[in-house]
């Protein structure tokens, strides 16, 4: 029998620290357009970051690899970039903590803009994988962006759960909030850098989420 309430998590930011996206698109890439270009990396990085903000993260190609060495007639395979900074993928801190406490009183899936080949090797290089009844790549599964409703709608038919039993937490306050709040998700803006003003759906990290919404198991702060 299904757990009564589902618990939806962005990836990147949110499970995932950045780094490795962060160096996969804002090194890896302009790296290897610098050398093909015999031009010097900050030029390069200058021209590629252009190039990503015509776009913009409202776009499946935002997200699309393989594109942007199409684009950019990158020498290579994408593949061997993602493999070469595979070592840098951690998972925040207190993320598996969190997630062996929640999974015993709901099921978790993951819902990231980031396309499949992203998720499957950070979720598996950071050892999360098994604790998701379910792992979506909007953007690869759905050819949608998480920027309407309709995204999380066709994730929670999937998941045979209405969007009132679901909540959802993100880094995102458009694509992670405000979208599945409209659908009626109960949703948290995670905020790590605190640029927001602390209210009820604003929390600092995954542990604080987790105590928000099951008050009475607080998990303890570490030192």
């Amino acid at each position: 029998m299904r757990k009564k309430r589902l618990i939806s998590f962005d990836l990147d930011g949110t499970l995932i620290d950045t780094a490795y996206t962060t160096l996969v698109w804002e090194t890896g890439i302009p790296l290897l357009y610098a050398e093909k270009h015999s031009i010097d990396l900050p030029s390069a990085a200058s021209i590629v970051k252009a190039e990503y903000e015509k776009i913009g993260d409202s776009s499946l190609q935002w997200y699309d690899i393989s594109y942007w060495f199409r684009l950019f007639k990158l020498p290579g395979r994408w593949q061997d970039l993602m493999e070469e900074h595979r070592h840098t993928i951690r998972p925040f801190p207190e993320v598996k903590e969190v997630l062996e406490r929640l999974v015993q009183d709901y099921d978790l899936i993951i819902l990231s803009n980031a396309a499949r080949e992203f998720v499957e090797i950070e979720i598996q290089e950071a050892h999360i994988d098994r604790h998701f009844a379910g792992v979506f790549s909007a953007t690869s599964d759905l050819r949608e962006v998480k920027k309407a409703p309709q995204a999380y709608q066709k994730i929670f038919e999937i998941m045979g759960v209405a969007p009132s039993d679901g909540i959802h937490v993100g880094d995102h306050y458009e694509f992670d909030y405000l979208v599945p709040k409209a659908l009626g998700l109960q949703a948290y803006y995670l905020d790590r850098d605190t640029k927001r003003p602390k209210d009820d759906f604003v929390v600092g990290d995954l542990r604080e989420f987790a105590n928000r919404i099951e008050p009475s198991g607080a998990l303890i702060e570490t030192s």
